[in-house]
């Protein structure tokens, strides 16, 4: 039986297709040839996985019919953020699920499976990947542009196994039952190739058959062109402030979402709300969804511990670096308590000498320092009273939003390189509140070594830094960071040789 597709069904999938600007789709399967493929591509595009193949690599959207799956799924910890499944009250944690009816293959389905691949309807076929396409279709409708769709760990051979990351499989099936879903399946592959010939999707299966599009060392050079950077890598920082609104859903899309545009570290703020500010502060009139209050507004926008160690999480899911800025002694603690590796203490606290000299004594990781306000003064403190952190991040800062640019300095970044020179611990760096790449690219070929950039989600008019955040929602971040890359790459070297795209055109 058929079921129409919701309005709720629709939402989840256009907050989840709104997280990646680009047009690329991977359908995960679990043949070995996925382990050739790199890892790192699959945070930069929206990726579902079939069964239980979010054991190999995080998903969007996981589809599964089959009981056996769910404890593939119980063992990765839920690893998707949306499941669409036949199995009637399966839960996931705090993850979305959704059920349709399952299509059994048999002589009549079978006959009109290409069919309801192209039609608007909500199901899961027997052939998972089908529904997959069908998904795909349906993300290229809401983005209103072809998509690129790769279908991964697809190899049509149950001779060779599954992926290596699978140490335990599930499956129930016998040997019998899997060589025969399993070699029907390359026949079905092949008609839906047809079927979708004139659709918005570019389908490319990698491996290599001869209906392959691409190796997965193809794949690996072509997803990696835009990441390839010199060996004095920059790190971009995505500063998510407070544009979650302490909402884990918004803080996971901007998160998933800085990821994709290729940001190093995604940075976050935490502060004791009711001793950070005064009772003034607090009460003073500020319209916002969550109250009429300055303070209602702070209390919403405050992340918990518990939020923060689903960062965590997330983040090692990501192979992507997370760090906070810490506003006070109690926040300390709590970052303290979690391990993070890297604190920052921003412009903001500059004249919090106490609390500065607190985490200084009682702090051995990395410490970033933002430099706005301040003056060569600041600089000789810092400097001085953070001889036992790991590494001290000193980051040329104007901390007007946005900050002119006759006023973004960036000259203080070669200083701090040059002083850098002198003590290997120093790190220059540049934290933009600037419009745009301009200041950060120059930065770059002053010796920063790590950029921030304001990051939003939508533009929203009560919200703190949001006329100077770059959108998430568009293709804008993604544009700073290739940018940056690009600068990087520009500036190269400092060792002086000959290239090889040089030649004399006059020889002795």
């Amino acid at each position: 039986m058929m079921q129409t597709i919701t309005g709720n069904f629709l939402s989840l999938i256009e907050n989840i297709a709104s997280t990646y600007a680009t047009d690329t789709i991977y359908i995960l399967g679990k043949g070995p040839s996925v382990d050739l493929v790199d890892p790192q591509i699959y945070a930069n595009s929206l990726v579902i996985g079939l069964n239980d193949a979010e054991r190999i690599a995080p998903a969007d959207i996981t589809i599964f019919h089959g009981s056996w799956v769910k404890g593939g799924l119980r063992e990765s910890g839920y690893r998707s953020r949306l499941y669409l499944t036949a199995q009637p009250g399966f839960k996931a944690g705090d993850k979305a699920v959704v059920e349709a009816p399952l299509v059994h293959l048999n002589q009549e389905t079978s006959e009109l499976l290409m069919q309801r691949m192209m039609t608007d309807s909500l199901e899961i076929e027997e052939v998972l990947f089908v529904t997959a396409l069908k998904l795909s279709r349906m993300i290229a409708g809401i983005r209103g542009r072809s998509q690129t769709v790769y279908m991964l760990g697809f190899d049509f051979s149950a001779e060779k196994g599954h992926s290596r990351a699978l140490v335990h499989d599930y499956a129930d099936d016998s040997e019998d039952e899997r060589l025969l879903k399993i070699s029907a399946q390359e026949f079905y592959f092949l008609n839906a190739l047809y079927a979708l010939r004139d659709s918005p999707l570019d389908i490319r299966h990698v491996g290599y058959r001869s209906f392959s599009g691409i190796t997965p060392e193809e794949l690996n050079g072509h997803a990696g062109a835009r990441f390839a950077t010199p060996e004095s890598r920059v790190d971009v920082v995505a500063e998510l402030t407070t544009n979650h609104f302490g909402d884990r859903f918004r803080l996971e899309k901007m998160i998933r979402a800085s990821k994709a545009a290729g940001a190093n570290y995604i940075k976050l703020q935490k502060r004791d709300v009711e001793s950070f500010y005064s009772r003034e502060q607090l009460s003073s009139p500020y319209n916002s969804p969550f109250g009429r209050t300055f303070g209602d507004y702070r209390h919403q926008l405050e992340l918990s511990q518990e939020d923060f160690l689903f960062v965590d999480a997330l983040c090692r899911d990501l192979s992507m670096g997370w760090f906070a800025s810490v506003l006070d002694e109690p926040s300390f603690h709590v970052m303290v308590d979690i391990g993070v590796p890297m604190v920052k203490l921003p412009s903001t606290i500059s004249e919090h000498k106490n609390y500065l000299k607190f985490v200084a004594e009682n702090y051995r990781g990395s410490v970033v320092l933002s430099t706005g306000m301040t003056d060569e003064s600041y600089e000789r403190f810092v400097t001085e009273a953070f001889v036992e952190c790991e590494k001290i991040y000193l980051l040329q800062c104007n901390s007007a939003y946005p900050t002119p640019l006759e006023h973004c300095n960036i000259g203080v970044v070669r200083h701090y390189h040059g002083l850098s020179r002198q003590n290997p611990r120093i790190v220059p760096g540049y934290s933009s509140h600037d419009h745009g790449w301009k200041a950060s690219a120059l930065a770059v070929a002053a010796g920063a070594r790590m950029l921030e950039k304001h990051v939003k989600l939508g533009n929203t008019e009560w919200a703190h830094f949001d006329a100077v955040a770059v959108d998430l929602t568009t293709s804008d971040f993604r544009e700073y960071v290739d940018h940056i890359r690009e600068a990087e790459l520009i500036m190269g070297s400092d060792q002086k040789r000959v290239n090889e795209s040089e030649h004399h055109k006059y020889r002795k």
